[in-house]
Parts: structure tokens; C-alpha cells; sequence
């Protein structure tokens, strides 16, 4: 069962999947996404994230279940927009929790999350026992993380994805903002972050059904912030890529965890299941291929 089946990460990942020869089920949250979860190739099922009984009768006859569901708002600037997207994480992930409890055949977990968790590290390499610093609308990927945690009978993976550079909408508005002269760059050019292209994404988390219970970083190599900026220049069409000084990164509650330096790794996934980028290195490829 994938839930978020239709997202930037759901598609791919069906796709991978149907590749691999599973059996594939999507969550449709009403009969209106019923054909759009029946065009990423999945079989529909109606069913409701925050229900648990509707979750319950959805997770009947599947032996795993990704949880790739997000609600990334439109107008990211505003903290009001990030409600439903906390939601989906926090009752979403305890609705799921409390139904896989009561569906013995379910024994794997996959749940998604973030690395901007992570505390600002320098120059040091970040791997899942850094500290973290949940703040503002980061929180939420914890609490997930938490509430299907306590799942101790069952393998539970838990992500921490970096930044998804792609094709996808959030990109291209990203995009659409540098050319109105919007920064791409939050923070110092010579901090550290880590990016991945959504295909690599979607791999690391069909990849993670065969990992043991854990923590999981998934990110291309770590980059510099000034290096990253100048592929999504180029990407954008502008000379140069503008950079939002840290103390003012710092001063924007919502902006302030990517304008840490976060240098992720993930060999722990790759060593656990033998995942690793396809595109490792940003470049033109990232902006023009799905």
C-alpha cells in the first residue's frame, strides 16, 4: 500500500514497485481520486489517512505500506498555509499507526520524513545520531517518525529526506521565484546542504522495505550551498543565484532550518540495502528528466 501514491515521491515509487513485480495498492482519499491514483499504475483504495477504521479495512491483505504522504502548500511563506501538511504527518502518521496495530498481516512500515531536522552542523558530516532541531513546521516529521515508532513489533523505517529538486511543481515555482529576482540560496554559500532528485527519493524508499527498523538519511552527496545555487541559476535562466544572508535566514522562523548547513550522508541506507543515487552530482539533467 502506498498512501500519497500520486505525489512527487508516490509516483516514482509506484512505478519502481510495478517494475520490481509487487503488488501494488494506492491510497485514494474519495471516489474522485480514485482514476488518478489508477493512472500512476496502482490499484485504488478508497480509504481515509485519518481514520482509522477506514485504514484499518484499506490495509487488509498488504504486507507492507509506504507512508509518502505530504501537503506542501503553495504559498510556503505564510505558517497559517502548513497546517494540512502538519496534520497529514501528525494524525495522519497516529491514524496509521493505530490501524497497522490492528492488521496483523502489515509487517513493514516505511515513513517519510525530513533531514532539516538536523541541528546546523558546520562542516560536519550529519549521519542519523546528529542532534537535531525540530522548529516550527519541521516539528511534525518527529512527531510522524514517533507515532510509528512505538510500532515495536513490526520493521519500522523511518526517512530523512533532503531537499527534492526535480521536475516537480515545488521546483519550478522555486524556479519561477528567481527570475523575479527571488533568492535561491538560504544562508552562507559556503554552508553545506543536501539535495535529491525525487526519482533517487522514490528508489531510496522501495529500497527501505528491506531495511531493518531504523532511521534512514536519503540525499545525493552533501553539496556546497553556493555550488547547488549555481546549478539552480542555470536551471533558472539567471546570471547569478541570490543568496538571503544567514542573520536574516535566522530571523525567519520558517526559513531558518534551510538556512543551516546540513551536510547529510546516507550510507547507513546504502549499506543496509544497497541503494545509492543515480544522480548523485546536481546538474541540468535533475531539471529536465523525471
Amino acid at each position: 500500500m502506498v498512501i500519497g501514491a500520486t505525489g512527487v515521491l508516490g509516483r516514482p515509487a509506484v512505478a519502481r514497485l510495478l517494475a520490481a513485480g509487487y503488488s501494488v495498492s494506492g491510497l485514494a482519499r474519495s471516489d474522485s481520486r480514485v482514476e488518478s491514483v489508477r493512472a500512476t499504475g496502482a490499484q485504488p483504495v478508497v480509504g481515509d489517512l485519518f481514520s482509522t477504521p477506514s485504514l484499518v479495512t484499506a490495509l487488509r491483505g498488504h504486507d507492507a505500506v509506504l507512508n509518502l504522504a505530504t501537503r506542501i502548500p503553495q504559498k510556503m511563506t505564510r505558517a497559517s498555509a502548513w497546517a494540512e501538511n502538519d496534520r497529514v504527518r501528525v494524525a495522519g502518521s497516529a491514524a496509521l499507526a493505530a490501524a497497522v496495530r490492528q492488521v496483523d498481516e502489515v509487517r513493514v512500515v516505511v515513513q517519510e520524513g525530513i533531514s532539516f531536522v538536523y541541528a546546523d552542523g558546520g562542516a560536519a558530516l550529519l549521519a542519523e545520531d546528529a542532534p537535531l532541531r525540530p522548529r516550527g513546521v519541521t516539528a511534525s516529521s518527529v512527531t510522524a517518525h514517533a507515532n510509528v515508532a512505538a510500532l515495536e513489533d513490526r520493521t519500522v523505517v523511518r526517512l530523512r529526506i533532503g531537499t527534492l529538486l526535480g521536475t516537480d511543481a515545488m521546483t519550478a515555482a522555486l524556479l519561477a521565484a528567481a527570475r523575479r529576482g527571488a533568492p535561491l540560496i538560504m544562508g552562507s554559500r559556503s554552508d553545506w546542504t543536501t539535495a535529491i532528485h525525487p526519482s533517487d527519493a522514490a528508489a531510496a524508499a522501495v529500497a527501505a522495505l528491506d531495511a531493518p527498523s531504523g532511521v534512514y538519511n536519503v540525499g545525493a552527496p552533501p553539496v556546497l550551498k553556493g555550488e547547488l545555487g549555481a546549478v539552480l541559476a542555470e536551471a533558472a535562466g539567471v546570471r547569478r543565484a541570490r543568496a538571503l544572508p544567514k542573520w536574516l535566514v535566522s530571523r525567519i522562523s520558517l526559513a531558518e532550518p534551510m538556512g543551516r548547513s546540513q551536510r547529510v550522508v546516507s550510507e547507513k541506507l546504502m549499506d543496509a540495502t544497497g541503494w545509492k543515487c543515480e544522480r548523485p552530482v546536481p546538474g541540468p539533467e535533475w531539471f529536465t528528466e523525471d
